[in-house]
């Protein structure tokens, strides 16, 4: 507990990164997605020697311009002081490892932002080849940040066997490409790559939607039903990038996904389930509405159609982002932090010297107890709010809730916690004041079960509620 705890009531911490970062997705990948859009939209008006297009062309460039370059910068400033605040180890690993790499991105991101600005205001003032060009650098540059940013993120999960066998010794940076082209690299990229052509014809086609089919029915009639075209590679080919992806990524996220499948028959939908299922429905809607609306029936595409579609593809976004973050639990980064800030190395060592040791928080003013429950649990956990303490302690006495501590603490390889939760780490002085204060000032003095029996009820309850499966749960309806 190297940092204050940042106390977002209610929303908790996670879901404050979480939300920012779903919008800065759907941003940040139409940035890449269009600047392949706007130069090939370009080149098929000049090839056809349509006027109308390029005008049209020329107004969705300014939406572009405005909505990456403002928004879209905006929301990865906030997605930086977001997780700096709630995942600050993390942070500062990813920052070390990778501060050549976040270099070369934001070298990359200036020649983008140039070149948006540039391709935008010369419009008419440079010559069609000239203008042409500018558009494909925007476009190779825009890909490029993504190519950094894939590697930075699917290390996160899959940091790679070379880089953790230096993790903790001061050479991670010596296994910097090792780490960058990790087991999942090259699937992520290619998924990333397809959604950004997907978002590309999303959005064009709320620009195309406003486009009146009265006085241009050619106009809208042509380019709803190629903007609309752009999702068809992201349709066939993503499946199969899927699958790739699934088969790179560790055997217990696999685990995870494929028990919360298993046991959708028996009415326990985990979290990673739902947004699995939220997901394909969506994407399925979005196949048929453009299907049924954009492609066969263009000029009868409106712009209430276009938001539908766009607010489909947040809600797909989301859930496949959400369920990304999932199967990396318990870590941040894969088999060396945990989600709570504490590397896998130290468990042992802050389980003897206890976790207050590595605290410049020790001498203050704040009992024991508070502090380890702000330092291991809130970075998931709130009390009253997402993944509520109270709601999941409800009913347990200080006994029941030192089984269930105990449980996190000593974390066997039988533990239904364990493929989820980081192991509760310090002396057991120190388990023992996050028992007292658990029971104390989070579920309060009230009186609650504390049979062995109970328990193993709370087990199946509790598990479906964190949104990952329990071996204890696995026939349990979810509650």
């Amino acid at each position: 507990m190297n940092y204050p705890v940042w106390d977002v009531p209610i929303l908790g911490s996670a879901w404050v990164i979480g939300i920012i970062a779903i919008f800065h997705v759907m941003i940040s990948h139409f940035a890449v997605g269009g600047g392949f859009y706007l130069p090939m939209a370009e080149r098929k008006a000049l090839r056809d020697g349509s006027g109308e297009w390029l005008t049209a062309i020329r107004a969705h460039s300014k939406f572009f311009l405005v909505l990456t370059t403002s928004f879209g910068a905006v929301s990865g400033v906030g997605i930086w002081f977001a997780i700096g605040l709630a995942s600050p180890e993390s942070t500062s690993t990813l920052i070390h490892n990778f501060v050549f790499g976040w270099a070369m991105e934001w070298c990359f991101f200036l020649v983008e932002i140039s070149t948006a600005l540039v391709y935008y205001y010369t419009w008419g003032r440079v010559s069609d080849r000239l203008h042409l060009r500018l558009g494909w650098i925007y476009a190779g540059t825009s890909w490029c940040t993504l190519v950094i940013i894939n590697g930075i993120l699917t290390f996160m999960l899959t940091p790679g066997s070379a880089w953790l066998a230096v993790a903790g010794t001061g050479q991670e940076a010596s296994r910097f490409w090792s780490a960058f082209f990790n087991p999942t690299y090259w699937p992520s990229l290619v998924l990333r790559t397809l959604v950004c052509l997907a978002l590309a014809g999303v959005w064009a086609l709320i620009t195309a939607s406003r486009i009146n089919g009265f006085e241009h029915p050619r106009l809208k009639t042509e380019w709803i039903s190629w903007s609309a075209r752009w999702l068809v590679p992201a349709f066939l080919l993503m499946p199969l990038a899927l699958v790739w992806y699934l088969a790179s990524v560790p055997e217990s996220s696999r685990h995870l996904m494929q028990a919360g499948i298993s046991t959708i028959g028996s009415g326990v939908f985990t979290q990673i389930t739902r947004a699995a299922l939220v997901t394909v429905m969506t994407s399925a809607t979005i196949l048929a509405v453009v299907y049924f609306l954009a492609i066969r029936n263009p000029r009868d595409f409106g712009f209430g159609h276009g938001v539908a579609v766009l607010v489909l593809a947040l809600c797909a976004t989301g859930a496949t982002e959400h369920a990304r973050e999932m199967i990396r639990k318990p870590y941040t980064i894969g088999q060396h932090m945990y989600s709570n800030g504490v590397r896998r190395s130290d468990v042992a060592r802050l389980n003897e010297v206890g976790y207050a040791a590595s605290s410049p928080w020790r001498d203050s003013q704040m009992e024991t107890g508070e502090m380890m429950f702000r330092g291991q649990c809130m970075n998931c956990h709130t009390v009253d709010g997402y993944r509520s303490m109270r709601k999941l302690l409800e009913g347990h006495d200080r006994e029941a809730i030192a089984r269930i501590v105990n449980l996190l603490h000593q974390a066997p390889a039988d533990s239904p916690y364990r493929n989820f939760m980081p192991p509760v780490v310090g002396t057991p002085a120190e388990v023992n004041a996050l028992v007292g204060y658990l029971d104390r000032t989070v579920n309060g003095t009230k009186a609650g079960p504390s049979a062995p029996e109970s328990l193993t009820k709370k087990y199946s309850r509790a598990s479906p509620a964190l949104g990952l499966p329990m071996t204890a749960a696995a026939n349990q309806p979810d509650r």
